[in-house]
């Protein structure tokens, strides 16, 4: 009986350990968090949430001159820099319309901070499958980072990483 319950016990550990206590959720309303009383901040922000929106979420690309700078450097590992390259890549679906109500966007934004006057960080919520637990998912925070130059994104950091060949996970950019 004693062995018992310590199986059970050390199960129940296990959950807790390898489940999901708290899903990670973005904010009810997420456009205070992309405005700031200071004039440059402000005008960084707003290109960070036109850049997460407009751009990424809903593929408005022919407007990337808006938001990014020609150069646009990029440290994910699985692109070159180049706002054309971006543009190049994303542009392949048809841009779909952009919801009037924030509160309808599909990206979720968690968080938005800055550093100085020039770089701007978009934590938002990532819903990824569960490799764990096949035909489920969890949640987990993927991060956009950009440095802006004159309003216009001029570098961009995240978590990417490179694929293994055949679509499995390899390990990131050291």
């Amino acid at each position: 009986m004693k062995l018992r319950f310590t199986l059970v016990g050390i199960l129940i550990a296990a959950t807790n350990i390898f489940g999901q206590a708290v899903p990670v959720t973005g904010v009810a309303d997420p456009t205070p968090l992309f405005k700031d009383k200071d004039k440059t901040l402000n005008k960084n922000k707003q290109a960070a949430m036109h850049i997460v929106i407009d751009l990424l979420a809903y593929g408005h690309w022919n407007e990337a001159d808006k938001w990014l700078t020609e150069k646009y450097i990029q440290h994910n590992p699985a692109f070159s820099s180049g706002r054309q390259i971006v543009m190049t890549a994303f542009s392949k679906t048809a841009p779909q319309p952009i919801p009037a109500d924030p509160k309808d966007w599909k990206t979720k934004i968690v968080a938005v901070t800055t550093q100085g006057k020039d770089i701007v960080c978009v934590a938002s919520v990532s819903t990824r499958p569960d490799p764990r637990n096949p035909g489920q998912t969890y949640t987990t925070t993927h991060f956009d980072m950009w440095r802006f130059v004159d309003g216009k994104a001029d570098e961009h950091w995240d978590e990417g990483a490179i694929n293994a060949p055949g679509g499995g996970q390899g390990k990131g950019k050291q």
